[in-house]
């Protein structure tokens, strides 16, 4: 099993003594279902998991024995062949957005308080899956995303690694110059196989094949592509088109999502839905400019400069490549020896999009266009804050692929917006070295510092 950190949440849940339940948001394969009947393995003395995309029309039948509720869970018991204890029983309702009758229903089945309810579904934020049903303002709500770096350590038995990356990062200082390498070695195979359990595990039962990683990526963007399919028909061609197109965006110099190159004469206005639906899937993730960091980033969200990140790097990279193009080994060997030129720092972005998203922040980006120049002359990739509304800190992040880089955008902004700086930080590929004003991290190191959270 893949230790994921989500499960101490879960923990927390179930310590509130079923006031709730508890819905599990993520893309597909993401490892939902996998967590939910870990945990109800673990945590309690029986479960029933109901999978809405093989249920019997029984069960679903059971649901019109609601205001019996006696004889509702004698219907799901018998059905499954499993006995229900109170408050020592949870059931899993999975892939909820193909019932989501059960949905509505677990308004009725906290109030009468006997088990615990935990749903987990794709795509079930969607607004035409929700549409018809009114949403119980008892479910408490989870996002899962991909697994993490530090994750993918302890996967792939680097515990120790890590508890030294955390070690050095406490006590502000680099790791030596082997471990170093020995970390961004794992890194750079972190962006080959990416997050998704199904690519990890056949990349670690195969001896770190990277090939029988990328068949599997390459099935579940089929299985996002037919997703996109049936979203709706007013604009799912327009969903397939970003979608497919992400690439494309990410490796340009400015990264953002040009319509021109899908449809002639297009706008954002046009593109709202498609581009909430990327976002709310969670295939994605959205990264808006913010035009003003003075303030609330989402006060001064512009919603017609937006990055499109796939919400795995692993994913991008099957997505960006064909099999054609791997199949001689050179990208895999291009990537481990840090040497895909423009490519790669479409990678590196990526993950450290993946890793902020993972830590529960929202994306922005800054630029600032100069007239005279007729170009940007302030590119910052990140934007993150304190969070505060009274002393607000922003923290511009750069992220370097290379060894070589200029940091004139950080040293500007910094000059623009002083007051407000709290620091900023560039990640790179070298090793770390501390500064109050200007801090240098390896991508590696990242999970920590935003761990810390910004004061």
């Amino acid at each position: 099993m893949i230790k994921r950190e989500i499960y101490h949440r879960l923990l927390e849940w179930k310590a509130g003594g079923g006031t709730s339940s508890l819905l599990i948001e993520g893309a597909r394969r993401v490892g939902k279902s996998t967590i939910a009947e870990e945990f109800a393995k673990n945590e309690y003395k029986s479960y029933i998991l109901i999978d809405f995309n093989t249920a019997s029309k029984e069960v679903k039948d059971s649901f019109d024995y609601l205001n019996q509720l006696d004889v509702f869970f004698q219907k799901l018991s018998i059905e499954y062949q499993t006995r229900l204890y109170p408050r020592e029983s949870l059931i899993i309702f999975d892939e909820i957005q193909k019932f989501p009758r059960a949905r509505e229903a677990t308004k009725y089945l906290v109030a009468d308080g006997r088990y615990d309810y935990i749903e987990t579904g794709s795509l079930i934020s969607i607004r035409e899956n929700v549409k018809d049903i009114t949403i119980p303002s008892e479910e408490k709500k989870l996002k899962m995303h991909p697994v993490t770096f530090e994750e993918f350590l302890v996967y792939m038995e680097e515990e120790v690694l890590l508890e030294h990356i955390q070690e050095c990062y406490s006590a502000r200082t680099a790791l030596d110059q082997a471990l170093h390498a020995r970390a961004m070695r794992l890194f750079r195979e972190y962006l080959l196989v990416g997050g998704m359990p199904q690519s990890l595990t056949a990349f670690k039962e195969n001896g770190r094949d990277f090939f029988a990683a990328d068949e599997k990526k390459r099935q579940i963007l089929e299985l996002y592509r037919d997703d996109i399919k049936k979203a709706s028909k007013k604009y799912s061609s327009r969903v397939s088109a970003l979608f497919e197109n992400i690439p494309g965006y990410l490796s340009t110099h400015e990264k953002k999502v040009v319509l021109n190159e899908i449809e002639e004469g297009a706008r954002f206005s046009q593109y709202d839905d498609p581009l909430f639906w990327l976002g709310d899937s969670m295939m994605c993730s959205l990264c808006y400019k913010c035009n003003d960091p003075n303030v609330g980033f989402a006060l001064n969200k512009n919603t017609s400069a937006v990055k499109c990140y796939m919400a795995d790097t692993g994913l991008l990279v099957s997505l960006a490549f064909n099999e054609n193009e791997i199949s001689d080994n050179r990208l895999y060997q291009a990537i481990m020896n840090g040497k895909l030129s423009l490519n790669e720092g479409m990678l590196y972005e990526n993950a450290i999009a993946q890793m902020i998203t993972a830590s529960g922040k929202k994306l922005y980006f800054y630029t600032r266009y100069n007239e005279k120049l007729h170009r940007n002359d302030i590119e910052v990739d990140f934007l993150l804050s304190n969070e505060s509304k009274t002393k607000l800190r922003v923290y511009p992040v750069e992220v370097k692929s290379g060894a070589n880089y200029s940091t004139d955008s950080l040293t500007e902004f910094t000059r623009i917006f002083g007051k407000r700086v709290g620091g900023s930080l560039i990640v790179h590929p070298k090793n770390a070295t501390f500064d109050e004003v200007k801090m240098k991290l390896p991508p590696y190191m990242l999970p920590c510092w935003l761990k810390e959270g910004q004061k």
